[in-house]
């Protein structure tokens, strides 16, 4: 299957966290993001960064840093919309877009893959991950052909919930185990930065 073009979200505000950029918090003496794009990269064909404010902050990732196009921070699906545009203007070759949180350093590196396949199985055009029994919207598969949907949900209807939207045209599951742990584990508090490091500290 042909790789999509992927996307790094990282366009929120991280309040839980006390403010700042989530993805340069440190696991193992390195950048959350670094974790994130390690395993990432290879299943797209290329990457972008989806983030608001001075994009010279992730300068030396070397990668396209786009900001959201719907203002006051709109959530995720601003993001996926800003990285849709992105494709269309840049790689109008590219059908999809993947999307990945970035505080969630051990998603799973066969990710795109089983979005792809569980898309397929399903017969519809939208794909995201499921850990247990919880779904992991941020985590999906997005037909650029949507974008134009999406743009009117975001700014007419005002629209905001992942679920919401998604369930307007059919969304497939991908189902990962949550033990020994849960691969889209998120650091949204100071505190799950000690779970991370615990949880690292595991794969080596």
């Amino acid at each position: 299957m042909t790789k999509p073009m992927g996307v790094l979200l990282a366009g929120g505000l991280a309040r839980r966290m006390g403010g700042g950029d989530k993805p340069l918090r440190l696991l193992a003496r390195r950048p959350i993001l670094d974790h994130v794009i390690e395993r990432f990269q290879s299943q797209c064909c290329s990457l972008v960064l989806n983030a608001n404010g001075d994009p010279g902050r992730f300068k030396v990732y070397g990668l396209p840093v786009i900001a959201d196009s719907v203002p006051d921070y709109a959530g995720p699906l601003a993001g996926v919309l800003a990285a849709m545009d992105y494709c269309a203007a840049h790689r109008p070759d590219i059908t999809d877009i993947a999307s990945v949180a970035t505080d969630s350093p051990f998603i799973p590196r066969d990710l795109v893959e089983c979005l792809q396949e569980a898309r397929s199985r399903a017969g519809t055009p939208l794909a995201c991950a499921q850990s247990g029994d919880q779904t992991q919207p941020p985590f999906g598969l997005w037909p650029v052909s949507l974008r134009e949907a999406l743009r009117e949900a975001l700014v007419v209807e005002g629209l905001r919930k992942i679920d919401v939207w998604t369930a307007r045209y059919g969304i497939a599951t991908s189902i990962w185990q949550q033990t020994p742990y849960d691969p889209f584990f998120n650091a949204n508090r100071p505190d799950d930065l000690e779970e991370a490091e615990r949880i690292y500290a595991s794969l080596l």
